[in-house]
C-alpha cells in the first residue's frame, strides 16, 4: 500500500464534530464531483468511498448509489463511483464556485476542508524516495489558487503550477509536508514521515562529512606530494638549505603522509622546539620558491 493511501486511510478513521464533517464533505464534492442532473464522485480508495457514504448517510440520511468498476488500459485499480440524485445538499454544503464563508469560518473548519481536499485530490511521495513532494490535482485555476491560499494561512509555502488543462497545488519542503499531515491530524503518517526524513537527513549529513573528510585527505596527500617533489629537486641540485628549512625537509621525507598540523606536532615533540603549523607552512613555501628556480635548469 502506498504512503498516500495509508495517510488517507488514517484521515478516514478520524472522528470529527458534525460541523467539521460538513466542511470535509463540502471539500470532497467541490474538488472532485461531476455535477449534472446528479452528483457523481469517483475514488480509487475504498476507505474514502466508505467515508463519503457514511457522511452522506449521517448528515443527510442519503444512501448514495455505489458502483464498482475495474480501471481500463494500464490502470487496473478498482474505481468506486458514488451517485447522489438530491442536489439540494449542495446548498447545505456551501458549494459555489468557491465555498461559502460558513464552511471555512475558523481554523478547525479550514483544517477539515483541507483534509477533504487531500482525500479526493492529494498525493504524497513516500519519504523513502529521492524527493519530497505533496500535490493536489485540481481542474479550476481560481479554485487551485483558493486552496493554495488556504494552505498558506498555515505557512506551508504552497505554489500553483499549470499542467495541461489542470492545476497542481504543490508543496516540496519536507518540514512543510510534515506540518500539513499534522494539520489534518494524520499523526501516524507524521511519525512515519519524520522517522524516514530524520534518517535520510542523518545519512546525507554523514555522506557530506565523509566526502569532506575524503577531500581533506586528498588535499593533504597532494600538498605532501608537491613538497616531496620540491625537496627532490633541491636534493638533485645539491642545494644547501638553511637549518630550519633542512629540518622541515628531513621531517617531510621521514613522514610523507603527515598533514602540516601533524608534522608540526611531531617536530615540536622530537626537537623540543615548538613550531606552529603556520611556521612550518612558511618553511615549505621557502623550499618551494627555491625549487621553482631550478626546475627548468
Amino acid at each position: 500500500m502506498s504512503f498516500t493511501s495509508e495517510a488517507k486511510n488514517e484521515v478516514c478513521h478520524i472522528e470529527l464534530p458534525e460541523i467539521e464533517e460538513i466542511s470535509l464533505l463540502s471539500a470532497i464534492i467541490s474538488s472532485n464531483a461531476l455535477i449534472t442532473d446528479k452528483i457523481t464522485l469517483v475514488t480509487e480508495n475504498s476507505n474514502v468511498a466508505r467515508k463519503i457514504y457514511t457522511l452522506l448517510k449521517k448528515i443527510f440520511n442519503i444512501n448514495p448509489k455505489i458502483t464498482i468498476r475495474k480501471g481500463y488500459n494500464y490502470n487496473k485499480k478498482m474505481h468506486y463511483i458514488l451517485e447522489v440524485k438530491d442536489k439540494s445538499i449542495l446548498k447545505t454544503l456551501g458549494i459555489n464556485k468557491l465555498p461559502e464563508e460558513f464552511i471555512i469560518g475558523d481554523e478547525a473548519l479550514i483544517r477539515a476542508y483541507l483534509a477533504g481536499i487531500f482525500l479526493m485530490t492529494g498525493s504524497i511521495n513516500d519519504p523513502k524516495t529521492s524527493r519530497y513532494h505533496l500535490e493536489f490535482n485540481l481542474n479550476d485555476k481560481d479554485y487551485a489558487l483558493f486552496i493554495s491560499n488556504l494552505l498558506n494561512k498555515f505557512n506551508l509555502n504552497s505554489k500553483v503550477l499549470t499542467r495541461e488543462n489542470r492545476y497542481m497545488v504543490y508543496i516540496k519542503e519536507a518540514e512543510k509536508i510534515s506540518d500539513f499531515l499534522r494539520l489534518i491530524n494524520a499523526y501516524n503518517a507524521v511519525l512515519y514521515y519524520e522517522d524516514i526524513r530524520i534518517y535520510r537527513d542523518h545519512k546525507n549529513m554523514t555522506n557530506r562529512l565523509n566526502n569532506c573528510e575524503q577531500a581533506n585527505v586528498d588535499k593533504i596527500i597532494d600538498t605532501a606530494s608537491k613538497q616531496l617533489k620540491d625537496i627532490a629537486v633541491i636534493r638533485s641540485k645539491n642545494i644547501i638549505l638553511s637549518d630550519k628549512e633542512e629540518e622541515a625537509a628531513l621531517y617531510r621525507e621521514k613522514y610523507p603522509e603527515a598533514s602540516l598540523s601533524e608534522l608540526s606536532e611531531i617536530i615540536s615533540l622530537e626537537t623540543n622546539s615548538k613550531i606552529s603549523k603556520s611556521g612550518l607552512y612558511h618553511r615549505f613555501r621557502k623550499i618551494s620558491s627555491i625549487a621553482d628556480k631550478f626546475k627548468d635548469i
